[in-house]
Protein backbone atom coordinates (compact mmCIF):
# COMPACT_ATOMS: atom_id res chain seq x y z
CA UNK A 1 0.00 0.00 0.00
CA UNK A 2 3.08 2.19 0.55
CA UNK A 3 4.21 2.26 -3.05
CA UNK A 4 0.75 2.79 -4.26
CA UNK A 5 0.26 6.05 -2.15
CA UNK A 6 3.81 7.10 -3.42
CA UNK A 7 2.60 6.07 -7.04
CA UNK A 8 -0.42 8.48 -6.66
CA UNK A 9 1.28 11.36 -4.60
CA UNK A 10 4.25 11.84 -7.56
CA UNK A 11 1.31 11.01 -10.35
CA UNK A 12 2.12 14.99 -11.15
CA UNK A 13 5.67 13.70 -11.82
CA UNK A 14 4.96 10.99 -14.27
CA UNK A 15 2.79 13.53 -16.08
CA UNK A 16 5.53 15.52 -16.29
CA UNK A 17 7.94 12.88 -17.34
CA UNK A 18 5.15 11.92 -20.26
CA UNK A 19 4.78 15.69 -21.48
CA UNK A 20 8.55 16.31 -21.53
CA UNK A 21 9.03 12.87 -23.76
CA UNK A 22 6.53 14.29 -25.90
CA UNK A 23 7.54 17.83 -26.19
CA UNK A 24 11.30 16.65 -27.41
CA UNK A 25 9.94 13.77 -29.65
CA UNK A 26 10.11 15.90 -32.47
CA UNK A 27 11.72 19.01 -31.19
CA UNK A 28 13.09 21.39 -33.98
CA UNK A 29 11.78 19.07 -36.62
CA UNK A 30 10.21 21.06 -39.19
CA UNK A 31 7.03 18.45 -39.60
CA UNK A 32 6.54 17.90 -35.93
CA UNK A 33 3.47 15.86 -34.39
CA UNK A 34 3.03 14.69 -38.47
CA UNK A 35 5.89 12.10 -37.98
CA UNK A 36 4.35 10.27 -35.73
CA UNK A 37 2.04 9.12 -38.62
CA UNK A 38 4.28 9.06 -41.13
CA UNK A 39 7.00 7.11 -39.74
CA UNK A 40 4.06 4.26 -39.49
CA UNK A 41 2.38 5.15 -42.98
CA UNK A 42 6.52 4.37 -44.66
CA UNK A 43 6.27 1.04 -42.89
CA UNK A 44 2.94 0.24 -43.45
CA UNK A 45 3.91 1.28 -47.31
CA UNK A 46 6.72 -1.12 -47.31
CA UNK A 47 5.49 -3.77 -46.01
CA UNK A 48 2.50 -4.03 -48.08
CA UNK A 49 4.96 -3.74 -51.47
CA UNK A 50 6.55 -6.67 -50.00
CA UNK A 51 4.33 -9.29 -48.63
CA UNK A 52 1.54 -7.95 -50.89
CA UNK A 53 2.71 -7.00 -54.17
CA UNK A 54 5.96 -9.49 -53.99
CA UNK A 55 5.28 -12.31 -52.08
CA UNK A 56 0.77 -12.25 -52.78
CA UNK A 57 -0.24 -12.99 -49.26
CA UNK A 58 -3.47 -12.61 -48.88
CA UNK A 59 -5.40 -12.08 -45.07
CA UNK A 60 -8.46 -14.03 -43.92
CA UNK A 61 -11.87 -11.71 -45.67
CA UNK A 62 -13.75 -9.27 -43.03
CA UNK A 63 -17.08 -9.29 -42.13
CA UNK A 64 -17.65 -7.37 -44.59
CA UNK A 65 -15.48 -9.94 -47.34
CA UNK A 66 -13.32 -6.89 -47.55
CA UNK A 67 -10.03 -8.44 -48.30
CA UNK A 68 -7.68 -5.44 -47.90
CA UNK A 69 -4.23 -6.56 -47.06
CA UNK A 70 -3.12 -2.81 -45.68
CA UNK A 71 -5.93 -2.42 -43.57
CA UNK A 72 -5.00 -5.69 -41.87
CA UNK A 73 -1.56 -5.12 -41.63
CA UNK A 74 -2.37 -2.03 -40.54
CA UNK A 75 -3.98 -3.18 -37.12
CA UNK A 76 -0.95 -5.64 -36.68
CA UNK A 77 1.30 -2.83 -36.77
CA UNK A 78 -0.46 -0.58 -34.74
CA UNK A 79 -0.57 -3.35 -31.92
CA UNK A 80 3.25 -3.85 -32.46
CA UNK A 81 4.74 -0.52 -32.32
CA UNK A 82 2.92 -0.04 -29.42
CA UNK A 83 3.95 -2.59 -27.37
CA UNK A 84 8.00 -2.32 -28.95
CA UNK A 85 7.51 1.77 -28.06
CA UNK A 86 7.19 0.94 -24.58
CA UNK A 87 9.79 -1.94 -24.05
CA UNK A 88 12.32 -0.03 -25.86
CA UNK A 89 11.23 3.63 -24.43
CA UNK A 90 10.85 1.89 -20.81
CA UNK A 91 14.96 1.41 -20.78
CA UNK A 92 15.80 4.79 -22.54
CA UNK A 93 13.60 7.08 -20.15
CA UNK A 94 15.10 5.18 -16.95
CA UNK A 95 18.88 5.75 -18.26
CA UNK A 96 17.76 9.71 -19.46
CA UNK A 97 16.89 10.12 -15.87
CA UNK A 98 19.74 9.23 -14.45
CA UNK A 99 21.66 13.11 -14.35
CA UNK A 100 18.06 14.20 -12.03
CA UNK A 101 18.32 11.02 -10.08
CA UNK A 102 21.51 11.88 -8.60
CA UNK A 103 20.37 15.31 -7.40
CA UNK A 104 16.97 14.42 -6.49
CA UNK A 105 14.95 11.78 -4.40
CA UNK A 106 11.81 11.25 -7.01
CA UNK A 107 11.00 7.17 -7.29
CA UNK A 108 12.94 5.70 -10.05
CA UNK A 109 9.68 4.25 -11.83
CA UNK A 110 8.29 7.59 -12.34
CA UNK A 111 9.70 8.58 -15.89
CA UNK A 112 9.43 4.63 -17.35
CA UNK A 113 5.78 5.12 -16.45
CA UNK A 114 6.14 8.54 -18.12
CA UNK A 115 7.42 7.30 -21.18
CA UNK A 116 4.42 4.38 -21.01
CA UNK A 117 1.44 7.40 -21.15
CA UNK A 118 3.93 9.28 -23.79
CA UNK A 119 3.56 5.75 -25.94
CA UNK A 120 -0.09 5.50 -25.31
CA UNK A 121 -0.64 9.41 -26.64
CA UNK A 122 1.27 8.45 -29.72
CA UNK A 123 -0.65 5.01 -30.30
CA UNK A 124 -4.40 6.77 -29.58
CA UNK A 125 -3.37 8.96 -32.48
CA UNK A 126 -2.47 6.21 -34.99
CA UNK A 127 -5.59 3.88 -33.86
CA UNK A 128 -7.54 7.80 -34.44
CA UNK A 129 -6.93 7.17 -38.00
CA UNK A 130 -7.08 3.43 -38.27
CA UNK A 131 -10.64 3.71 -36.67
CA UNK A 132 -12.23 6.55 -39.36
CA UNK A 133 -10.67 4.03 -42.55
CA UNK A 134 -12.77 1.26 -40.58
CA UNK A 135 -15.70 3.30 -39.34
CA UNK A 136 -15.90 4.25 -43.51
CA UNK A 137 -15.73 0.54 -44.24
CA UNK A 138 -18.53 -0.50 -42.25
CA UNK A 139 -17.41 -1.78 -38.87
CA UNK A 140 -19.74 -1.60 -35.93
CA UNK A 141 -19.52 1.40 -33.89
CA UNK A 142 -19.11 -0.69 -30.44
CA UNK A 143 -15.58 -1.46 -32.05
CA UNK A 144 -14.22 2.76 -30.79
CA UNK A 145 -16.16 0.94 -27.06
CA UNK A 146 -13.62 -2.26 -27.03
CA UNK A 147 -10.73 -0.70 -28.46
CA UNK A 148 -9.74 1.70 -25.32
CA UNK A 149 -9.82 -1.25 -23.02
CA UNK A 150 -7.56 -3.81 -25.17
CA UNK A 151 -5.26 -0.81 -25.58
CA UNK A 152 -5.17 -0.51 -21.33
CA UNK A 153 -4.40 -4.02 -21.27
CA UNK A 154 -1.97 -4.21 -23.70
CA UNK A 155 -0.28 -0.36 -21.89
CA UNK A 156 -0.26 -3.18 -18.71
CA UNK A 157 1.08 -5.83 -19.95
CA UNK A 158 3.73 -3.87 -21.85
CA UNK A 159 4.82 -1.63 -18.97
CA UNK A 160 5.36 -4.66 -16.67
CA UNK A 161 7.84 -5.65 -19.20
CA UNK A 162 9.53 -2.58 -19.78
CA UNK A 163 9.98 -2.31 -16.02
CA UNK A 164 12.32 -5.29 -16.04
CA UNK A 165 14.03 -4.51 -18.58
CA UNK A 166 14.83 -0.99 -17.51
CA UNK A 167 16.15 -2.22 -14.59
CA UNK A 168 18.30 -4.44 -16.12
CA UNK A 169 19.78 -2.02 -18.60
CA UNK A 170 20.41 0.32 -16.38
CA UNK A 171 22.99 -2.14 -14.29
CA UNK A 172 24.02 -4.25 -18.08
CA UNK A 173 23.53 -2.11 -20.79
CA UNK A 174 24.22 -4.84 -23.01
CA UNK A 175 19.89 -5.70 -22.15
CA UNK A 176 18.90 -2.88 -24.95
CA UNK A 177 21.06 -4.26 -27.61
CA UNK A 178 19.67 -8.08 -26.25
CA UNK A 179 16.08 -6.79 -26.16
CA UNK A 180 16.24 -5.30 -30.27
CA UNK A 181 16.85 -8.56 -31.45
CA UNK A 182 15.20 -10.63 -29.22
CA UNK A 183 12.17 -8.13 -30.42
CA UNK A 184 12.88 -8.32 -33.86
CA UNK A 185 12.68 -12.11 -33.71
CA UNK A 186 9.18 -11.77 -31.40
CA UNK A 187 7.71 -9.40 -34.10
CA UNK A 188 8.32 -12.32 -37.07
CA UNK A 189 7.00 -15.42 -35.53
CA UNK A 190 3.74 -12.86 -34.43
CA UNK A 191 0.92 -12.71 -36.88
CA UNK A 192 1.74 -9.22 -37.70
CA UNK A 193 2.83 -9.31 -41.30
CA UNK A 194 1.49 -12.68 -41.78
CA UNK A 195 -2.01 -14.26 -40.87
CA UNK A 196 -1.89 -17.01 -38.56
CA UNK A 197 -3.79 -19.63 -41.11
CA UNK A 198 -0.72 -19.41 -42.91
CA UNK A 199 0.31 -21.97 -40.95
CA UNK A 200 -1.81 -24.30 -41.53
CA UNK A 201 -0.99 -24.99 -44.79
CA UNK A 202 2.75 -26.59 -43.78
CA UNK A 203 3.68 -29.94 -42.02
CA UNK A 204 3.06 -29.38 -38.21
CA UNK A 205 1.46 -25.99 -38.64
CA UNK A 206 -1.62 -27.27 -36.20
CA UNK A 207 0.31 -27.70 -33.74
CA UNK A 208 2.87 -24.79 -34.41
CA UNK A 209 -0.41 -22.43 -33.82
CA UNK A 210 -1.54 -23.70 -30.40
CA UNK A 211 2.11 -23.32 -29.56
CA UNK A 212 1.83 -19.53 -31.03
CA UNK A 213 -1.33 -18.68 -29.40
CA UNK A 214 0.10 -19.13 -25.80
CA UNK A 215 1.83 -15.80 -26.35
CA UNK A 216 0.02 -12.83 -25.12
CA UNK A 217 1.50 -10.71 -27.64
CA UNK A 218 -0.54 -13.26 -30.93
CA UNK A 219 -3.74 -12.95 -28.18
CA UNK A 220 -3.57 -9.14 -28.36
CA UNK A 221 -2.89 -9.02 -32.15
CA UNK A 222 -5.93 -11.44 -32.81
CA UNK A 223 -8.20 -9.77 -29.89
CA UNK A 224 -7.77 -5.89 -31.79
CA UNK A 225 -8.15 -7.69 -35.30
CA UNK A 226 -11.65 -9.36 -33.35
CA UNK A 227 -12.93 -6.54 -33.14
CA UNK A 228 -11.60 -4.25 -35.63
CA UNK A 229 -11.53 -6.60 -38.85
CA UNK A 230 -13.94 -9.47 -37.91
CA UNK A 231 -16.23 -7.46 -36.23
CA UNK A 232 -16.91 -9.45 -33.47
CA UNK A 233 -16.44 -9.95 -29.45
CA UNK A 234 -13.40 -11.75 -28.64
CA UNK A 235 -13.52 -15.08 -27.04
CA UNK A 236 -14.46 -14.84 -23.08
CA UNK A 237 -11.19 -16.90 -23.03
CA UNK A 238 -8.95 -14.75 -24.82
CA UNK A 239 -10.40 -11.91 -22.28
CA UNK A 240 -9.40 -14.17 -19.34
CA UNK A 241 -6.12 -14.84 -20.94
CA UNK A 242 -5.12 -11.09 -21.45
CA UNK A 243 -6.37 -10.08 -18.31
CA UNK A 244 -4.50 -12.71 -16.55
CA UNK A 245 -1.48 -11.75 -18.65
CA UNK A 246 -1.52 -8.12 -18.08
CA UNK A 247 -2.38 -8.55 -14.19
CA UNK A 248 1.30 -11.05 -13.83
CA UNK A 249 2.88 -8.75 -16.14
CA UNK A 250 2.88 -5.70 -14.10
CA UNK A 251 2.99 -7.32 -10.51
CA UNK A 252 5.99 -9.21 -11.46
CA UNK A 253 7.53 -5.95 -13.33
CA UNK A 254 6.82 -3.74 -10.09
CA UNK A 255 7.55 -5.81 -7.36
CA UNK A 256 11.37 -6.87 -9.37
CA UNK A 257 11.66 -3.23 -10.53
CA UNK A 258 10.81 -1.82 -6.62
CA UNK A 259 13.36 -4.22 -5.00
CA UNK A 260 15.66 -3.57 -7.36
CA UNK A 261 15.86 -0.23 -7.86
CA UNK A 262 17.09 0.78 -4.55
CA UNK A 263 20.56 1.77 -5.53
CA UNK A 264 19.65 1.98 -9.37
CA UNK A 265 20.93 5.79 -9.35
CA UNK A 266 24.30 4.95 -8.63
CA UNK A 267 24.55 2.63 -11.65
CA UNK A 268 23.29 5.52 -13.90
Amino acid sequence: MAHVVELWRYRGLIGNFASRELKSKYKHSVLGWAWSLINPAATLAIFTVVFSTIFRAQPPAAHNGMTSYVVYLFIGLVVWNFFNNIVNGNMAALVGAGSLLKKIYFPPYAPVLGNSLSALVQTAIEFVVLLGVLLGVGNGWWSFLLTPVLLALLLVFATGIGLIFALLNAFYRDVSYLVGVVLQLIFYATPVIWPPDLLLAHRHGELALHVLQVSPLYQFVEAFRDILWRDVVPSPSRWGWLLLASAVSIGVGLVVFIRGSRDVSEEL
